[in-house]
């Protein structure tokens, strides 16, 4: 085999998007992807618009927008009483950061990206586990479980939440967050309520939280529960059961329980992240997505930094690109890692506070609800640090949101406000 410019180790959306954004400079991009086969699983993913706003630089929105759905409205309701908290208009969002909020299947996402790499002569190589890494002086490689070792001039690994090239970096482990999450994708035709396709909703619960919204073009709903398990908390293997699916909803609205015999349940996904590393880049190796940064789902973010990942570092590529064609590839690592840690590092930390707060149950609840039906749905103070232009540099990165502390609601319900807690209001995720 030819030895190619770079390396991607994982053909997830994050490997994928980079390969893509490489190859597009005219660089040799290899993929290596372990499954028989490239591929996602799941259902649906949202995709605020720092990603829309790469997807229309690929060339991709409009695609992309084709296979998905542009909704108008994103609602929080409370899943006890089903009453409205707060809301986004979309279409007002839209017009304030220049590029839409979509949804999209994450299969739907993934083929784009798929096919825009074959288009672009990107090599796609599968069965091929990655077990170690190594490097000389200008190149590195990968080697499988077979033997086979794979050269370039860089290798970037996008290989996921269990990711091999981490341990380069850090002797960590995944944390759990002893939340669990059942998925479900049901044809429209077969919905026996009422949902408004045009609005992306979350009800925020004691200890649990669900999500729908449309997907191709309407055609399908997407539906996602998510609780907290007792049995991981009591340190138990054996958690995140049907059982405890339904016993984590009982005193939701009907709205939310008519839902649930919807879910698919032979499997469901726990919910687990990473503390954060600043150190992603060890000579010609780097880390991309998840293998860098994991985080739980409460932000939305998690494809989106992968794929603003394969941007920055492509955009430096381009930038320390000589006229002969050779790369400073250590100017352009140097200039990834830069920038890209300290926003992934603000999402990750961010996404825990914000699953807290969907979570709280009594007077917390209460007075978190109070703040979020006092935010204007106009107000973007919560969302400029995220869903703005992608930072290239450490002085593009806009300055982080004033968290409320939930007992500012205390004049409005009365009362001694407890233990100090942030309302950091943000955006809905999946």
């Amino acid at each position: 085999m030819n030895t190619p410019d770079v390396l991607i180790v994982g053909g997830g959306i994050g490997g994928l998007s980079t390969a893509f954004a490489l190859s597009r400079l005219g660089l040799r991009v290899r993929v290596l992807e372990r499954s028989k086969e490239f591929g996602e699983v799941g259902a649906g993913i949202q995709l605020a618009p720092n990603c829309t706003r790469i997807l229309d630089d690929y060339g991709l929105l409009e695609e992309a927008k084709a296979r998905g759905v542009v909704p108008d409205r994103m609602v929080m309701r409370d899943a006890i009483d089903g009453s409205e908290l707060t809301a986004l208009d979309l279409r007002d969002l839209e017009q304030e950061y220049g590029f839409p909020y979509m949804v999209i299947h994450r299969s739907d996402l993934h083929t784009l990206f798929l096919d825009a790499c074959r288009a672009t002569g990107v090599e796609l190589l599968t069965e091929q586990r990655v077990v170690s890494y190594a490097q000389d002086p200008g190149k590195a490689a990968a080697t499988t479980d077979t033997g086979t070792v794979h050269e370039a001039g860089v290798v970037v690994a996008a290989d996921g939440l269990h990711s091999v090239a981490r341990t380069l970096f850090s002797d960590d482990e995944p944390v759990s967050s002893a939340y669990v999450a059942y998925r479900g994708t049901v044809p429209i035709s077969e919905v026996d309520q009422p949902v408004d396709l045009a609005e992306v909703v979350v009800y925020v619960g004691p200890r649990c939280h669900f999500v729908h919204y449309g997907l191709r073009g309407g055609d399908l709903l997407n539906q996602v529960a998510v609780f907290e398990s007792p049995r991981a908390r009591a340190g138990l293997d054996d958690w995140g059961t049907p059982d405890e699916l339904d016993s984590a909803f009982t005193e939701t609205c009907d709205f939310v329980q008519q839902r649930l015999p919807h879910m698919w349940r032979d499997k469901w996904w726990r919910m687990y992240d990473r503390d954060p590393i600043r150190t992603w880049v060890d000579g010609r190796i780097a880390l991309l997505g998840d293998a860098a940064h994991p985080p739980l789902q409460y932000m939305a973010q998690g494809a989106i930094m992968a794929i603003e990942d394969g941007w920055v570092l492509a955009e430096h590529t381009k930038r320390l690109r000589g006229t002969d064609g050779a790369v400073d590839w250590a100017g352009a690592l140097a200039a990834y890692e830069a920038v890209r840690p300290e926003h992934c590092r603000r999402v990750v930390l961010t996404a825990r506070a914000w699953g807290e707060l969907w979570h709280l149950d009594g007077r917390k609840r209460a007075q978190r609800n109070v703040l979020l039906r006092a935010r204007k749905t106009g107000d973007y103070t919560f969302t400029d640090w995220i869903y703005g232009p992608t930072a290239l540099f450490p002085d593009d990165e806009p300055a982080m949101f004033e968290p409320i502390p939930l007992e500012a609601a205390d004049r409005v319900i009365g009362g001694p406000a407890g233990t100090r807690a942030s309302a950091s209001l943000g955006p809905i995720s999946r």
